[in-house]
């Protein structure tokens, strides 16, 4: 049997590019005469922004202190044992730069149980320990407090999560095993599984405090100060921590079969590690700590070798690195400042923009539209949503009023834009109306200024070719609601200038959106692949497919909807139109489905109803179904998805060659921040090169071994 330090060592080895954590021992007396005690802070010597991480060195590094206050417990020479980190962090979990090198099961398996054997010695000391969860935590820095007596959380901790089941793992280091034995099987299921598959939620310190995760909560000013105040209170007998009895009844089992409920909701099936954490909760009912242990030692090193996990962790780093460092934006002290901003258009989608720009730039905001009345709704729209933000305390009044103030709307566009920076489109989706706009706005905006567009399918390059300088128009493609999807598709029109792409990328960033600059081609990235992928499905069912198969043949893939609930919430007429639009660029990939425009001109929002006799579930409306004319080609479920996956490939990789992104990364991120397309996936270029689609389709992988799967 290898010792926890030898195991430890070996995975070290593994990993030489470790940012070490420190655990640092400082002892000193507690208040009100309770003793000697021994406070051990993480800190990797970084300031907040490299947040703690445990790898194995650094794993190993708190192995020693323990070793260290476990004498000192052993001989009476200390009463307690807290554990702290540095200012703002608390710790972050495991290492996940050390996660993706591991090649053998039996190295994932070592980390599993190199995390649990350091941890669970915290709850084994001669004295009573404690966990200061004194700023952000997660992963393993919340299983590392759970093997403490106590804990305390400050009020002003503003992200504490176990989000291993968001990136395709489970809590492996007690998480699942302690949680529901602390907290009931309700809460921890909630905490574990929803809050992971809900986009990772996070939890603030009240929320942890109430969900009796942590004993007691104080502000953070004085967190630690009146944390040991407390612990001196617990520890010379005044004060008695009770926590509620935890229900190993059926109330245990009908929260896992909620778990799986939500899991089958977000992944349907599709993708393991909820379900293998749920398997764990469900066995921890009888309190049997060491027997989780062992099962999230298992599942861990399983999950570390499967597909799904180095998938999540490369979308993980995408949204993390890649997001922030778009591929093929100019330098940034190219870009012009932006003190005012003018919007064309005043509906919905203008009013959204408008919000936006003026709750991050908090410059001036014009809008104009045809008539008083549609500026006035837009001017509206946005003063009731400023309401909103104050009546639930995201903004005080003073803000509110600011912001108010800065927002109006104006017929003459000449008034409106004389001084502004950067205006932006956002009108009918016609190449006419968006040149005459375009126009029209360049005759009266000062020289400097960038003329955006909001189109989600039309050529920038076409729209700007008019104008006396079409090297200011850029394409800056935002997704629906504006204000939930951070995509933002920068496009670069033929005539687009370094200064004009600089400034977008520079105003993308403050309006704090995910910005991927692509090539003036049709539909840009997300909008392509989507209707290349629904148009596929459409074909499938007009050529005789039933609705039902065609729907359910791409539920493996686990997507956040089905394609036609999707085309429901687009609209059929705009999803009509894109697949117009890229019809009449690539005639023979993208058919215009006569059934699609049979279901628009009836005026159809979509294929289905929805009633209260059948819970609210999707029905094929039988109004839509008399309308459908279909072939007699029956497709089984594995037949249609294999044409709809070689589909997305084959586009996927036509996309590459013609350099409408850097690289295949780039449309992972898009489709994952601009169409919600799982972590789990990769977006869709590791699924289809793990699925051996991608060769089929095009003789190669996407991504080189070890991006996104397990190295060679």
């Amino acid at each position: 049997m290898s010792t926890t330090a030898e195991l430890l060592k070996g995975a070290a080895e593994l990993f030489p590019d470790e940012v070490v954590t420190s655990a640092h021992v400082r002892h000193f007396e507690l208040p009100a005469g309770a003793g000697r005690f021994a406070l051990i802070t993480l800190d990797n010597g970084f300031d907040h922004t490299k947040p703690t991480t445990f790898g194995p060195q650094s794993l190993a590094n708190l192995n020693t202190a323990i070793d260290q206050v476990e004498a000192e417990a052993a001989n009476g020479e200390i009463v307690g044992v807290g554990i702290t980190g540095k200012p703002f962090i608390f710790a972050v979990g495991a290492d996940l730069k050390g996660v993706e090198l591991l090649k053998k099961h039996d190295e994932a398996l070592a980390i599993g149980k190199g995390g649990h054997d350091v941890f669970k010695r915290l709850s084994a000391l001669a004295v009573p320990t404690f966990a200061y969860y004194n700023g952000a935590a997660m992963g393993g820095g919340v299983e590392v407090g759970l093997h403490c007596t106590y804990r305390t959380v400050s009020k002003a901790l503003p992200a504490f999560s176990l989000p291993e089941v968001f990136l395709g793992l489970v809590p492996g280091w007690g998480g699942c095993a302690i949680l529901p034995n602390l907290i009931g099987a309700e809460k921890a299921v909630s905490v574990i599984i929803e809050n992971s598959l809900n986009q990772n939620r996070q939890l603030k310190g009240k929320q942890v405090f109430e969900l009796g995760i942590a004993d007691a909560i104080f502000e953070g000013a004085d967190f630690l100060e009146q944390s040991l105040i407390w612990t001196a209170s617990v520890l010379n007998g005044s004060v008695t921590v009770e926590r509620p009895e935890v229900d190993r009844g059926e109330a245990w089992d009908q929260a896992v079969a909620k778990g799986r409920l939500v899991a089958d909701s977000k992944v349907h099936g599709a993708a393991p590690a909820a379900y293998r954490a749920l398997d764990i909760i469900e066995a921890a009912k009888d309190g049997d700590l060491q027997k989780g242990f062992d099962a999230e030692d298992q599942a861990l090193a399983d999950l570390i070798m499967g597909g799904e996990l180095r998938s999540g962790i490369y979308a993980f780093n995408l949204v993390q690195k890649r997001g922030k460092r778009p591929a093929g934006a100019p330098d940034k002290s190219l870009a012009r400042p932006v003190t005012k901003v003018g919007v064309v258009g005043a509906g919905l989608m203008a009013s959204q923009l408008a919000l936006l720009f003026l709750r991050r730039l908090e410059v001036p905001v014009v809008l104009t539209d045809i008539d008083q009345e549609r500026v006035d709704k837009g001017v509206g729209y946005v003063h009731a949503e400023i309401e909103k933000l104050l009546g639930k305390g995201r903004i005080n009044q003073d803000k509110a009023n600011r912001l108010k103030g800065l927002v109006s709307g104006v017929l003459d566009k000449a008034a409106g834009f004389a001084d502004a920076d950067f205006i932006i489109e956002a009108v009918f989706e016609e190449m006419s109306v968006k040149q005459k706009v375009f126009a029209e706005v360049e005759a009266v905006a000062p020289a400097h200024a960038i003329l955006a567009t909001n189109t989600s399918s039309l050529s920038v390059s076409e729209m700007a070719s008019k104008l006396q300088h079409p090297e200011r128009v850029v394409g800056f493609h935002f997704f629906n609601p504006v204000a939930i999807l951070p995509l933002l598709e920068i496009v670069r029109g033929e005539k687009t200038d370094d200064a004009s792409l600089a400034t977008a990328f520079g105003v993308a960033k403050k309006l704090k959106k995910t910005a991927v600059l692509t090539k003036d081609a049709p539909a840009f990235v997300v909008n392509r692949i989507l209707t290349r992928f629904m148009g596929e499905i459409q074909n499938i069912i007009d050529e005789g497919t039933p609705v039902a198969v065609a729907e359910k043949a791409v539920e493996p893939l686990g997507l956040p909807m089905s394609p036609l609930v999707l085309l429901e919430l687009v609209g059929p007429a705009i999803g009509l139109h894109v697949s117009e639009t890229l019809n009449r660029s690539f005639p023979e990939r993208f058919k215009v489905s006569p059934n699609l425009k049979a279901v628009v001109e009836a005026g159809k929002r979509g294929f289905y109803v929805y009633n209260a006799e059948n819970g609210f579930k999707p029905e094929l409306d039988p109004e839509v179904a008399a309308l459908l004319k279909q072939g007699d080609v029956v497709l089984t479920e594995e037949q249609a998805r294999d044409r709809v996956l070689d589909a997305v490939a084959q586009e996927i990789g036509l996309m590459l060659e013609e350099g409408v992104v850097a690289e295949a990364q780039d449309i992972d991120l898009c489709l994952i921040t601009g169409a919600g397309w799982p972590f789990h996936l990769g977006g869709i270029t590791p699924y289809l090169d793990r699925e051996g689609v991608s060769e089929r389709v095009n003789g190669k992988r996407f991504l080189a071994q070890g991006v996104a799967s397990v190295p060679a």
